[in-house]
C-alpha cells in the first residue's frame, strides 16, 4: 500500500526531494509549517513525516528541537541530502538573458558568488520551491529561480546552470517519524537512539551524566541544549548516540544519566543512514 508522507514546504522543496529519496513510490503531502507536517502524521492523513534537524552550513533547524519533543511523534529513521542549488529559468531563456534571480534568503546568501560574478538583481522569496512556481507563473525569461531539479522539473523549467552554490559541501540531516513506536531490533546493522533529558539542580549535575557515556564506550554523535518555556533556568538536552538501548555499555550509560536527571525520554531508536552527505 502507497504511503503518504508529509513534508513541510511546496512540491518542489529540499524536504520533498529528501522524502522522495526515502519513499520513491509514496503519495507527498506538502505542508506550510512543521507543525502541520508533524500534525498531518499525529492525525492520521499521514504516515510519516520526514522533517529537516540539521544543516552542514547553518547548524540545527532551531524550531524542530522544540517541536519534536512534544509532538508525540517518534523517530524511525534518518536521511542525508546533499544540498545542490541550480539556476532555473522558464523555457527557452539563456543565462545571458537573466537580470535577476529569486530564492530564500538563506539559498541566495549560499550562490553569492554566482549572483555576483552574473550582475544579478537579487528578488526574496519566501522559499526555493515556492520561488520556482512564481517564476515559472511569470514566465518572464529575465528573472531565474534558485531551487531544486525537482523544482524545475515540477514547475516546468529549463536547468540552466546546475550546482551554483559557492561552497560543496552543503548537506541537510532529515528524520523520519511516525505516529507509532517502532524501534529498531538490537543486531540489525548500525543504529542510533536520540533522546531528551533534563538534568537535576546539583552541582556538576551534566559532567557527571556524561560520564557514563565515556566510561562505557559509547559514542554521542550529537549533544545539543535549548531552553524549555523561555526560562533562562529550564534547560532541556537533545542527544544521539550510537547503538540500541539494550545494549550493555547504553544501558549501563543510561542508568548513570538517569541518577542526574529529572526527565529522560527516548525518540527513537532506527537505523543510522549509510551515506551522510
Amino acid at each position: 500500500m502507497t504511503q503518504t508522507i508529509a513534508f513541510q514546504g511546496e512540491p518542489g522543496a529540499f524536504s520533498h526531494a529528501a522524502a522522495l529519496n526515502v519513499f520513491p513510490d509514496g503519495t507527498f503531502l506538502p505542508n506550510v509549517t512543521f507543525e502541520e507536517a508533524m500534525a498531518a502524521v499525529q492525525l492520521g492523513a499521514a504516515d510519516r513525516a520526514v522533517l529537516p534537524v540539521e544543516n552542514s552550513l547553518y547548524g540545527r533547524i532551531t524550531d524542530i528541537h522544540h517541536l519534536l519533543p512534544e509532538s508525540g511523534l517518534f523517530i524511525v529513521g534518518e536521511t542525508y541530502l546533499r544540498i545542490e542549488m541550480n539556476l532555473l529559468g522558464v523555457p527557452g531563456s539563456r543565462i545571458e538573458d537573466l537580470k535577476a534571480v529569486q530564492s530564500q534568503p538563506p539559498a541566495l546568501g549560499q550562490c553569492r558568488k554566482f549572483i555576483a560574478s552574473h550582475n544579478l538583481r537579487t528578488i526574496n522569496g519566501s522559499d526555493t520551491a515556492g520561488s520556482a512556481r512564481e517564476v515559472a507563473a511569470r514566465a518572464d525569461p529575465s528573472v531565474g529561480a534558485i531551487g531544486s531539479r525537482l523544482a524545475g522539473e515540477i514547475y516546468g523549467l529549463d536547468l540552466l546552470q546546475a550546482n551554483i552554490e559557492d561552497e560543496g559541501h552543503n548537506t541537510t540531516r532529515f528524520l523520519v517519524m511516525s505516529r507509532d513506536r517502532d524501534e529498531a531490533p538490537q543486531g540489525t546493522g548500525k543504529l542510533k537512539t536520540t533522546f531528551v533529558f533534563r538534568v537535576r539542580n546539583v552541582p556538576a549535575a551534566l559532567y557527571k551524566a556524561m560520564g557514563g557515556f565515556a566510561t562505557n564506550g559509547v559514542n554521542m554523535t550529537k549533544l545539543e541544549s535549548y531552553m524549555v518555556g523561555g526560562a533562562f533556568t529550564a534547560t532541556q538536552f537533545y542527544a544521539d548516540i550510537e547503538g540500541h538501548p539494550d545494549d550493555v555499555g547504553v544501558q549501563h550509560a543510561f542508568d548513570e544519566l538517569k541518577f542526574f536527571t529529572d526527565h529522560f525520554r527516548i525518540l527513537g531508536v532506527y537505523p543510522a543512514s549509510p551515506k551522510e552527505g
